[in-house]
């Protein structure tokens, strides 16, 4: 088990997501829909269905859309949506991973290109930076749930892998096929999780210099911003030092 890291997806950076809260709620609205089509429109028989709508609750998403949501793909409404994955390279070499859902290919793809030949990067054929990266499960509570040894302690109890906190949040890792049997016993020792999902955690990371910081935070944000892009992860490292001068 690893203890204190500082590592910290990009996209969950707080004052991004307040600012973008209606283009939140559609995407995760595009993942519960996805989701329920895939599977039972039931989120106790269903767990892509269960992490989409804990998802949306810790969003303060209405409980009306996450039921229209699931009320629409049972009925065989709304768009249909496709998985597809991008990969490629940012400032300073950083690998980032681009998962979307898309009712349309080509778009997407003209979109998520355009993004990185815009903002100091390049994007890549399928598997270029994916090796790099192991696929996991991820749980995420606040740091409001308790301090570092009793999520730690609850994480080993559950049958978790690997858990990093700080003073802000607690991620917990674990196998894919753990994922939500390990969320489950967690619930019951630190309550519903922010967040359960399946990630892509890096095997190494980079650096990130001070130069090259700002174009890549560009990028992420830009990709963020895509209506078809459900989730931006990547290999970086920013310190402390250079994102207080970035503000």
């Amino acid at each position: 088990m690893a203890g204190h890291s500082k590592f910290k997806n990009i996209m969950h950076r707080k004052g991004a997501q307040d600012k973008k809260r209606s283009a939140q709620f559609s995407k995760l609205s595009r993942e519960i829909t996805v989701a329920a089509k895939m599977g039972m429109p039931d989120p106790d028989m269903n767990p892509r269905l269960r992490a989409a709508v804990n998802a949306a609750k810790a969003q303060s998403m209405p409980k009306d859309n996450i039921a229209r949501a699931i009320d629409k793909a049972s009925k065989g409404e709304g768009d249909n949506y496709e998985e597809v994955r991008y990969e490629g390279y940012g400032p300073g070499g950083v690998a980032v991973i681009v998962e979307a859902l898309t009712d349309n290919r080509n778009r997407t793809a003209t979109n998520v290109r355009t993004a990185f030949s815009k903002n100091g990067g390049n994007l890549g054929a399928s598997g270029a930076v994916s090796h790099g990266f192991e696929r996991l499960g991820l749980i995420e509570y606040p740091g409001s749930v308790g301090d570092e040894e009793k999520v730690l302690e609850a994480a080993i109890e559950a049958g978790a892998d690997d858990v990093e906190s700080d003073e802000d949040s607690h991620s917990i890792w674990v196998a894919v096929e753990n994922l939500h049997e390990v969320a489950r016993e967690l619930e019951k020792v630190l309550g519903e999780a922010e967040g359960v999902k399946l990630a892509w955690k890096p095997s190494l990371k980079t650096v990130v210099s001070a130069d090259d910081a700002a174009t890549l935070l560009k990028l992420i944000d830009v990709l963020d911003d895509d209506d078809d892009v459900q989730t931006v992860w990547g290999n970086y490292e920013i310190p402390d030092e250079v994102m207080e001068k970035l503000g």
